[in-house]
C-alpha cells in the first residue's frame, strides 16, 4: 500500500541494538497532518489528498489562503504553514478534517525521503564534481582546475553540460529506500536509518518506496 506523509528533520543521533550495534539515525517529526482537500477522479482527474502541516499565526495567511482553510475545515479552521498534496492508494478512507499521523509508517517500512539538500554556495570543480586534481609537484601549473573546455576549432565552443564551478547543492534531493528503524506514535517520530536530505529544520516527504 503505498503511503506518504510530510514531516520535519529534528537532527541526527545514534541507537545501540539489543547486539550492541550502533546504528546512525534520523528523527523526523512526522505529522500530524490534517486533511484539507480530498481530489477526486470525477471532479479532478485524479485522487490525491491535501494537507496541511506545522502551524502558523492566522495574520501571516493571506486572504486567498484563510478563504481556502474556511471553505473546507470550517470558520474555526486554523491555518497551516504547508499546503502539499500526497497520492495515496486509498484516498476514499479518508476524510477532510481528518490526520494522517506518524504511526501510518510502521518498523522495517522502507520509504523515499525527498528534501532540499544542504547549500554549498560557490564551489570548485573537485567539490562540486569530484574531479581530480593535477600534480602538486613543483614545475606544475596546473593543480584544481576544471580541465579541457572542449576541442579549438570543432566545434568551436564549449558544449553544453561541460562540468564547471558554480552553485553547489540547495536542489530538490530523493534518497530511495531508506528503512524505517523505529515509530513512536506517542511522540510522531519517526527514526530513519542513515541520513536525509536537508538541514535541521527542513521539510521532508516520506513515502513508500518504488524500488519493492
Amino acid at each position: 500500500m503505498k503511503k506518504a506523509i510530510l514531516a520535519k528533520k529534528l537532527g541526527m543521533t545514534q541507537i545501540f541494538t539489543e547486539n550492541g550495534e550502533m546504528v546512525p539515525v534520523t528523527v523526523l517529526e512526522a505529522g500530524p497532518c490534517t486533511i484539507v482537500q480530498k481530489k477526486t477522479v470525477e471532479k479532478d482527474g485524479y485522487a490525491a489528498l491535501q494537507v496541511g502541516f506545522g502551524e502558523i499565526r492566522a495574520k501571516l495567511v493571506s486572504k486567498p489562503e484563510q478563504g481556502h482553510f474556511v471553505a473546507h475545515l470550517g470558520a474555526n479552521a486554523a491555518p497551516k504553514r504547508v499546503l502539499k498534496e500526497l497520492r495515496l492508494d486509498d484516498c476514499d478512507k479518508f476524510e477532510v478534517g481528518g490526520e494522517i499521523k506518524a504511526d501510518m509508517f510502521s518498523a522495517g517500512d522502507h520509504v523515499d525521503v525527498t528534501g532540499t539538500s544542504k547549500g554549498k554556495g560557490f564551489q570548485g570543480a573537485i567539490k562540486r564534481h569530484n574531479m581530480h586534481r593535477g600534480p602538486m609537484t613543483h614545475g606544475s601549473k596546473y593543480h584544481r582546475g576544471h580541465g579541457s573546455m572542449g576541442p579549438g576549432t570543432t566545434p568551436g565552443r564549449v558544449r553544453k553540460g561541460k562540468k564547471l564551478p558554480g552553485h553547489m547543492g540547495a536542489k530538490k534531493t530523493t534518497i530511495q529506500n531508506l528503512e524505517v528503524f523505529r515509530v513512536d506514535a506517542d511522540k510522531n517520530l519517526i527514526l530513519i536509518r542513515g541520513a536525509v536530505p536537508g538541514i535541521r529544520g527542513a521539510l521532508v516527504t516520506i513515502k513508500s518506496t518504488v524500488k519493492v
